[in-house]
């Protein structure tokens, strides 16, 4: 069974920077699409970015140029970079792990970022 354990959440001000990570077992790394979601009280589940193996990447639009999504391959690890955080950003973010192959898909149990104003 793949388990994916994210980490690096917390408290940080408006303008400030976090960096996740999420460390993947039991699951072929090169094959999943990895990706990052978050959720906010009162809100749906939100994809924020993903990236393929090769390294091809997506972004929500409200964290184009703020988040930075990163893997590496050798250590089972994706990383989501998040500088200039705003309150809003404030949310439970959750790594997903998407084969391309099977479309198997697992989840983390999500580490929560709040942003202070």
């Amino acid at each position: 069974q793949g388990q994916l354990v994210e980490s690096g959440g917390g408290l940080v001000q408006a303008g400030g920077s976090l960096r996740l990570s999420c460390a993947a077992s039991g699951i072929i790394f090169r094959l999943n699409v990895m990706g990052w979601y978050r959720q906010a009280p009162g809100k749906q589940r939100e994809l924020v970015a993903f990236i393929h193996s090769g390294g091809i990447t997506n972004y929500a639009d409200s964290v184009k140029g703020r988040f930075t999504i990163s893997r590496d391959n050798a250590k089972n690890t994706v990383y989501l970079q998040m500088n200039s955080l705003k309150p809003e950003d404030t949310a439970v973010y959750y790594c997903n792990a998407d084969n391309i192959v099977t479309r198997v898909e697992y989840w983390g149990k999500g580490t929560l970022v709040t942003v202070s104003s």
